[in-house]
C-alpha cells in the first residue's frame, strides 16, 4: 500500500523501516540481520526507509548502502541531519547541541551522500530547530541544496506549527518527522491541523512508542536500553502504562492480530496523509508490522479505541526533560 507524501510529494510506502535500531539504539544488533531485514523491505514494497546521519556517527547509512546496492531505484531514503552528538561516560556518545546552520548542512549532505553510496537523498530532514539559526536560514540553505539535485524534498521533525509556516514560506515543505501513536497525541491540537492546512504529509516515528505497544515488554527489567532514562517507563508511570497496554491486547485479540499490528492500523487510520515508520531489526517483526495494512478499523473500532485509549492518557513525557526542550520549537 502506497500513499502520497504530503500535497506535492512522491508516492512511498504507507509502512516505511525506521532503521535507528540497527545501529545500537536498543540493545545490540547485528549487521547481516539488519541488511537482511532491508533488503526484505524492499522485498516487500517498502521502500521508505529512514535514516539519520546521527545514528553511531554514520553506521546506519552505510549499513542501508550495503543493503540497497544494486536496488537504489527500489528505495526512498529518508535522511534525518542537524542533531549533533556528544561525549559521553564511558567512551559512549550522545546527543548534543542540534545545529541548522547553512555551513552544518552543506558539510553534512556531502558525507551522508558518500555513506550512502548514491548521488541524491530523497528526502533530507532538519532533526530538531536549532533554536540560535532562523528556520529560514536552514531552509533556505536546504532549498539550495535541492536546486542543485543532491535531495529531491525537504522535511522537517518535531517543529512547532509558527516553524512550520515559516519554513513553508521559504520552500515547500513534503513532510513533518514527528512521534505520532496511541500514546503520543499532542501534534493533534496545533501541529496537525497546520501540515494539513499547508499540504505537508506526516512520517509518524515511533507508532508502537519504543516497543512498549507491541506487548513484549512485561517488566522493568525488560529495558535495557536508553528507555530507561524516559519518564514514560520509569516508576509507577511503567505500570500504569502497562495497564494501557493490557487494554490494546484485548482490542488487538477481538480484531484478530496482535497489539503491534491494531496500534500501526490506528496511526494509518487517523489520515491518508499519515505514513509510520515502526522501528525494527529482525525479518520477523518486519513482516509482522506489514500486515498492519489489512487490519481495518472501522468507525465503531476507533470510537471504541478512543473511549479506552484517548489523547493524554499515557503516564509520563515522552523524553526527559532537557530533551522535551528540544521539540515544538
Amino acid at each position: 500500500m502506497n500513499r502520497k507524501l504530503g500535497t506535492n510529494g512522491p508516492l512511498v510506502s504507507a509502512i516505511g523501516l525506521g532503521c535507528m535500531s540497527m545501529s545500537g539504539a536498543y540493545g545490540q544488533s547485528d549487521d547481516n540481520e539488519s541488511i537482511a531485514t532491508i533488503e526484505r523491505a524492499l522485498e516487500l514494497g517498502h521502500n521508505f526507509l529512514d535514516t539519520a546521519d546521527y545514528y553511531r556517527i554514520g553506521h546506519n547509512e552505510e549499513l542501508i548502502a550495503q543493503a540497497i546496492k544494486g536496488k537504489r531505484d527500489k528505495a526512498f531514503l529518508s535522511v534525518k541531519t542537524g542533531q549533533l552528538v556528544a561525549p559521553g561516560p564511558n567512551g559512549a556518545v550522545g546527543p548534543g547541541p542540534v545545529s541548522g546552520h547553512p555551513d552544518y548542512l552543506r558539510h553534512a549532505v556531502l558525507y551522508s551522500l558518500r555513506r550512502l553510496k548514491t548521488d541524491y537523498i530523497d528526502l533530507y530532514t532538519q532533526a530538531r530547530v536549532d533554536p540560535n539559526i532562523p528556520i529560514e536560514e536552514t531552509v533556505g540553505a536546504l532549498a539550495d541544496l535541492a536546486q542543485k539535485g543532491v535531495i529531491r524534498y525537504i522535511g522537517l521533525s518535531e517543529a512547532s506549527a509558527d516553524s512550520i509556516r515559516k519554513a513553508a514560506a521559504v520552500h515547500p515543505i513534503t513532510a513533518l518527522q514527528i512521534e505520532y501513536s496511541l500514546w503520543s497525541r499532542d501534534i493533534e491540537a496545533e501541529v496537525l491541523p497546520t501540515i494539513r492546512e499547508l499540504g505537508i504529509g506526516l512520517v509518524a516515528y515511533a507508532p508502537l512508542s519504543r516497543g512498549f505497544l507491541s506487548g513484549e515488554i512485561k517488566t522493568p527489567d525488560d529495558l535495557k536500553d536508553s528507555r530507561v532514562n524516559m519518564p514514560r517507563y520509569q516508576g509507577e508511570n511503567f505500570y500504569k502504562n502497562l495497564a494501557l497496554v493490557e487494554a490494546v491486547k484485548t482490542l488487538a485479540t477481538e480484531k484478530g492480530c496482535t497489539p503491534a499490528q491494531l496500534a500501526i492500523a490506528w496511526v494509518l487510520a487517523q489520515g491518508d496523509d499519515i505514513i509510520t515508520i515502526p522501528g525494527t531489526k529482525r525479518i520477523t517483526y518486519l513482516e509482522e508490522n506489514r500486515a498492519a495494512e489489512r487490519v481495518k478499523l472501522t468507525r465503531q473500532d476507533l470510537q471504541r479505541i478512543e473511549a479506552i485509549l484517548p489523547a493524554g492518557i499515557v503516564s509520563g513525557a515522552r523524553y526527559p526533560e532537557r530533551f522535551m526542550n528540544a521539540l515544538n520549537r
